[in-house]
């Protein structure tokens, strides 16, 4: 068993300001987003240029809030939205759902592929290799704060977590943060290096991070207030996840099918 290093979550303190290190993950996410973004932009096959690049993350990380906590309300609290839907802008109390916080992403670049002219797919086929490092970074905040732990176990590297009993745990946030953010930035990046049929690059993020959610899922502790959604092991994460897959599926398929056609 490996001892949980007990981070203090604040990062900085100056008088009634706190900067928690959660937030500081964010600014990171955001942060390397851009600088892969100029990185990108480059590119002689880029569809967008570097002065596009500051105003693409802003609507991104409008997107990734307004998307997250509005997908954490109604897709895991839903009942306590019904009873007090004000909650729904309580901000202050947390809570962020990565799957609202797409779907936010997706309708706040579509509005901004619209503003520059471009097509819908190429605006999410230049976006989708800047979005791993910000998950990664999301993940390792959740490990710093002692949150989303996982399922008791008793694997070498379990740990105990502070809020979590006194039981070993699967460090799943670390997996997450290897898996969706490592992982996934190293498939993206290297796939997208090159020009590729529209959509596919999309299509391939869908497939992988709906495939290593749905697989951390089952060492993942679910939702106390959800538990198990079916069959007494299915979670909301793994029932979130699976759409993305088969819509990743068909969005790459569909690509390659229509650029075998042009060709």
């Amino acid at each position: 068993m490996l001892t949980y290093p007990d981070i203090e979550p604040v990062a900085i303190s100056l008088g009634p300001l706190q900067v928690h290190w959660y937030g500081v993950m964010y600014l990171l996410g955001f942060g390397a987003a851009w600088w892969l973004g100029q990185r990108r932009a480059g590119l002689a096959h880029s569809v967008l240029q570097p002065a596009h690049i500051s105003d693409l993350i802003f609507y991104g990380a409008l997107g990734v809030v307004v998307g997250g906590r509005a997908g954490y309300v109604l897709f895991y609290n839903f009942d306590r939205f019904l009873d007090d839907p004000l909650w729904l802008f309580y901000v202050w109390e947390g809570g962020m759902s990565f799957h609202g916080g797409l779907l936010g992403v997706i309708v706040a670049l579509a509005l901004y592929a619209r503003k520059l002219d471009i097509r819908f797919f190429a605006m999410m086929d230049f976006v989708a290799p800047l979005v791993p490092i910000g998950l990664g970074a999301g993940r390792l905040g959740n490990f710093i704060g002692g949150e989303l732990w996982g399922r008791v176990s008793d694997v070498p590297w379990a740990m105990v977590f502070p809020n979590a009993g006194a039981l070993p745990r699967h460090p799943s946030q670390l997996y997450q943060f290897m898996l969706e953010g490592l992982l996934l930035f190293v498939i993206l990046w290297c796939y997208s290096s090159k020009p590729r049929p529209s959509m596919t690059v999309s299509g391939l993020f869908l497939i992988c991070y709906g495939l290593f959610r749905f697989l951390v899922e089952f060492v993942r502790q679910p939702d106390a207030h959800l538990n198990f959604v079916a069959l007494n092991w299915v979670t909301m994460g793994q029932v979130l996840s699976l759409p993305m897959i088969l819509g990743g599926v068909l969005l790459f398929a569909f690509g390659l099918q229509r650029h075998d056609k042009e060709s």
